[in-house]
């Protein structure tokens, strides 16, 4: 859905940033959790794009490195008010976690010890539970368009809960899925069959005007994260800013496989924090609201005060707002191609069995206890009784977990 005429740029921009700035300041729970919550305020209650559309973004986002909601703020910004708005949008949800968290390492440095607020969290997690089964019930009546995609979704979520590979899981969807659809229909024009090679000549066009193809970006950044630096202790800041640019460029797999780059890299190549030291940067990253990348912003406060927070944020970062701004132009032409429109749908209905294979992850962990089901019954009974912003609901779980510990 394209914004109204009579609506300013200024306007867009404005809603934008007030939008995606309370998101990024209560969207507890993973990027699951964030993407629900984005739906419903941009889909359900705004109608700024359509479902389809918003499905598209997410698969798209699935796709290539880096966090997926954060992506996907970027990209609807860039829908809602072009090259502005893709700023304004990813930067407005961004800002509250990364300040969050650097109170929290501010703490962390002044006292020696990680702040605790476990009984909000359990209370949190409950109800981001209910939120995420709502959005995936919505996205998935779209998503799931025949049979086809519904057989296609059951292998995601199986493959997903066997522990293949998401992306793996996401690729080997679209292409099947692509090939199921074009065997059941005629061949009749070879146009057909060209349609992605003209999608790619875009692309090139677009590299002569000093953008590189998306396709192409992944690569030159593995290659840029397979050169080895000097360790250095203390850091300077132009190392912490290198060191997350590149863990920003190439990292697929959210918060574990984070983890996983951060320990090699800044406890075993480079000493530059202790393992209990990155175990905490990790906790309050899963802890605090909006994207879990905003560990960057702790572990750059532990090594060079504000100025390390701010640089590590930025530079984790930014790698998102280069691919968005490669590939936001380009998404929705390929709808416009039989084969490509093929392949999407089926990343799309993958997608939505990973939210779902996520979900029952997360379930384990969160529901365990009276209070816990307590708390998701009563988030599920508001969620369809009435047309209340899912955000509330998390807040009220958090709320709920402090009130049911003080009974304790």
């Amino acid at each position: 859905m394209l914004p109204s005429p009579s609506v300013s740029r200024a306007t867009r921009l404005r809603e934008l940033s007030k939008i995606f700035l309370r998101l990024g300041a209560i969207s507890f729970g993973g990027p699951a959790a964030h993407i629900a919550l984005i739906e419903a305020e941009i889909v359900r209650k705004r109608q700024w794009i359509s479902r389809q559309q918003f499905l598209d973004m997410v698969g798209a986002a699935n796709l290539i490195p880096g966090p997926t909601s954060t992506e996907l703020a970027i990209n609807v910004g860039y829908a809602r008010a072009g090259w502005a708005g893709l700023v304004v949008a990813g930067a407005s949800f961004i800002v509250p976690a990364a300040l969050i968290t650097g109170a929290f390492a501010w703490a962390y440095v002044r006292f020696g010890s990680l702040p605790q607020a476990e009984s909000v969290l359990r209370g949190i997690k409950p109800a981001v539970i209910a939120v995420i089964a709502m959005a995936i019930w919505r996205l998935g009546k779209t998503a799931v368009k025949d049979v086809v995609l519904a057989v296609l979704a059951a292998i995601a979520l199986a493959a997903f809960l066997l522990g293949v590979n998401p992306i793996a899981v996401l690729f080997g969807g679209g292409v099947l899925g692509m090939l199921a659809r074009q065997l059941r229909r005629p061949h009749s024009a070879s146009a057909q069959f060209l349609a992605p090679i003209a999608l790619f000549r875009t692309c090139a066009l677009h590299a002569r005007n000093g953008l590189a193809c998306l396709s192409s970006a992944p690569l030159g950044a593995a290659f840029v994260l397979s050169s080895d630096s000097t360790p250095v202790i203390p850091p300077a800041l132009w190392r912490i800013g290198l060191f997350f640019l590149k863990v920003g460029a190439v990292l697929y797999g959210g918060g574990y496989v984070l983890l996983a780059f951060l320990e090699r890299g800044l406890v075993q190549q480079q000493p530059w924090l202790t393992q209990q030291q990155l175990l905490d940067a990790v906790a309050i990253g899963q802890f605090t609201p909006g994207p879990v990348l905003s560990t960057a912003t702790f572990i750059g406060f532990i090594l060079h005060g504000a100025p390390g927070a701010a640089v590590a944020t930025i530079a984790i970062f930014l790698p998102s707002f280069l691919y968005i701004a490669l590939l936001a132009p380009l998404l929705f032409r390929v709808r416009q191609s039989p084969w490509l429109s093929a392949f999407l749908d089926s990343v799309n209905a993958g997608a939505v069995a990973l939210m779902a294979g996520v979900t029952l992850q997360l379930a384990k962990d969160a529901l365990r206890g009276w209070p816990a089901w307590v708390i998701v019954g009563s988030a599920f009974a508001v969620l369809l009784r009435w047309k209340v912003n899912p955000a509330w609901v998390v807040l009220g779980g958090g709320l709920a977990g402090l009130g049911l510990a003080a009974l304790r």
